[in-house]
């Protein structure tokens, strides 16, 4: 169970929603305002149509005395649907706003921490989580705040408004509609809050238990307790619905007690009416209709606040357990752009093994890659160059070890990996779409005199310049009009675009001919010049140009070191380059 806290301090402690308050504050405030001006409207409509209908009914001294009602019926009758229209249009844009904004950071922080939310909740938990506390905070302002801001503003109208007329009057209605607007509300939320709160988590304990036992039902079965199954289930539903009678009970009687309130309000003000009008030329019932049939559009601002102030338990149930997930979205957000170049990265006693597997891929690997520097991964097909590559990426985590870039997790930086590390694959792919969309996959701003340059420093400009549509080429689907050397210098003018400090050329010229093969690597080293490279490749052709070399076999480094000192000291690495060479 959650601890009891109020609404006003977890909404004070609160660091999801308030937020959005701050930045959307402008279109809440509006939002408010044209509230309470659709009720003032539509009170407006009412008052002076009840003096109209009882003012012609008499002989007018003067035409104005019922022109100006007119215009004043005609005005507050289209200001009034206005008004709610564009208070609905603004209220729900800056809700469904702030919701969505909600829900991405919800998901975010569920993403960054599926693994501990796995052993911390269970399944029925994270539901419960995701069907019902985004919807309760939209319901928190939609349903209670709204209207409670707009209550609050006709009442200070109201009280003002008649006070001026009579204080003893202005009192009175200070009283009755204040039993409306806080007494009754808080009498909501002290007995039917409760039971909607316990609703809940009677509702919750239907998520678990379901999720539970259906995953379980076998044992159940086997068990011969598939009984006591159904027992526990419908015990769930049997005080879910009794909680649901007793608060159905509660508001039939709270809402009748509102009702008898607006009626003690209306022949008040036939009372005072008559009192305080009844010697005035024109008579009394001229403004008695008027007052009266003015107080029945405000039961539609306060009779719904007790209803809505009873659910502030459950809304203050959602914020808190909102709160007390781990952020991890902005928190790694924050450590991530701290991260400044240059770049390095640093593998440490690193292990891996794939899920639902017991073979361990990577033994200990540790090894550093400063900025700037080549590195040459080697090893034959299945020794674990690739998943290294995955794992300095961050599309996987060690299962024992670290891999950190300039201090930071690689699997911390998510989708911003790619600002600091790319990848030209085997098997560049091209999308279904024009020239210009393929490699503007690196930099969606790129203008086309930039795609130009890229294809210029790939050596592609003249092929392109000779197609019907220059960029705007489409491309066939996986690019199969274009050979596996221009695919490859594609792949080159994405990584250019993208302008990323670090670039992992994973095997990018298997399958190519030796001629083609080494033109891709002199483009690559050439237009990747001051960059951080990490080229793993099966063999040995351009591996003089990288500054360390490292071969992997079995998940463990065997050689590290320079390509010369390595071709002076270690005669594997002699025997295999020249096998690479045909010697």
């Amino acid at each position: 169970m959650l601890n009891k806290v109020p609404l006003l301090k977890a909404l004070k402690n609160d660091n999801w929603v308030r937020p959005f308050l701050r930045h959307y504050r402008k279109t809440l405030i509006l939002a408010i305002s044209l509230g309470i001006l659709t009720f003032v409207c539509g009170a407006g409509l009412m008052f002076v149509a009840g003096y109209l209908i009882s003012k012609s009914a008499t002989h007018p001294d003067n035409i104005l005395l019922v022109y100006v009602p007119i215009v004043l019926t005609r005005a507050f009758g289209i200001g009034r649907p206005a008004f709610r229209y564009f208070e609905r249009l603004v209220s729900h844009n800056w809700v469904l706003r702030m919701t969505s904004r909600l829900r991405q950071k919800l998901y975010d922080t569920l993403e960054f921490d599926a693994t501990k939310l796995n052993s911390k909740y269970q399944l029925g938990d994270i539901l419960g989580l995701l069907s019902d506390d985004i919807h309760h905070i939209q319901n928190l302002y939609l349903r209670t705040m709204f209207p409670m801001f707009v209550s609050w503003g006709l009442y200070t109208i109201i009280v003002v408004g008649i006070g001026y007329l009579s204080i003893w009057m202005g009192l009175w209605m200070l009283v009755v509609f204040g039993l409306m607007i806080f007494a009754i509300p808080l009498w909501s939320v002290l007995i039917n809050g409760a039971r909607q709160e316990l609703q809940k988590q009677v509702k919750d304990d239907l998520y678990v238990n379901l999720t539970d036992n259906v995953m379980g039902v076998g044992d159940w079965v086997l068990s011969g307790r598939s009984d006591a199954y159904m027992s526990l289930h419908n015990d769930n539903e049997k005080q879910f619905a009794e909680s649901e009678k007793a608060m159905n009970r509660f508001e039939r009687w709270r809402d009748f007690l509102i009702q008898m309130l607006i009626l003690v309000v209306a022949v008040s003000l036939i009372i005072w009416g008559a009192s305080e009008f009844g010697g005035q030329h024109g008579g009394a019932a001229n403004w008695i209709a008027a007052f009266v049939l003015a107080v029945f559009p405000l039961v539609d601002a306060f009779a719904p606040l007790p209803a809505a102030a009873q659910e502030t338990n459950v809304y203050t149930d959602s914020l808190v357990r909102l709160n007390n997930l781990d952020d991890h979205a902005d928190r790694i957000q924050e450590e991530v752009e701290s991260a400044e170049g240059p770049y390095s990265l640093a593998v440490e006693d690193v292990h891996y093994t794939y899920p639902n597997t017991t073979k361990e891929v990577l033994k200990g690997v540790s090894l550093k890659v400063n900025a700037g520097e080549k590195l040459a991964i080697l090893g034959k097909s299945g020794a674990g160059k690739s998943t290294l590559a995955a794992l300095l990426r961050g599309d996987r985590t060690p299962t024992s070890g670290s891999i950190e870039l300039n201090g930071i997790d690689t699997s911390k930086f998510g989708d911003h990996i790619s600002n600091y590390i790319s990848v030209i694959n085997q098997s560049p792919y091209l999308f279904n779409t024009t020239i210009a969309n393929n490699i503007r996959l690196g930099n969606e701003d790129a203008t086309d005199e930039q795609i130009w340059d890229v294809l210029r420093r790939v050596g592609l400009e003249k092929m392109v310049k000779a197609l019907p549509d220059g960029i705007e080429t489409m491309v066939d689907e996986a690019g199969l009009r274009f050979s596996g050397g221009e695919r490859h210098r594609m792949s080159l003018a994405r990584i250019l675009l993208k302008d990323s400090p670090i670039v992992i050329l994973d095997e990018p010229t298997v399958g190519l001919d030796p001629i083609t093969e080494q033109s891709v690597i002199n483009t690559i080293f050439e237009q990747l010049d001051g960059k951080t490279l990490i080229w793993i490749t099966h063999h040995l052709q351009g591996i003089d140009e990288v500054d360390q070399v490292i071969f992997i076999e079995d998940g463990q480094i065997e050689m590290h070191g320079t390509p010369a000192e390595l071709w002076a000291n270690n005669q594997r690495y002699q025997e295999l380059k020249k096998a690479d060479q045909g010697l």
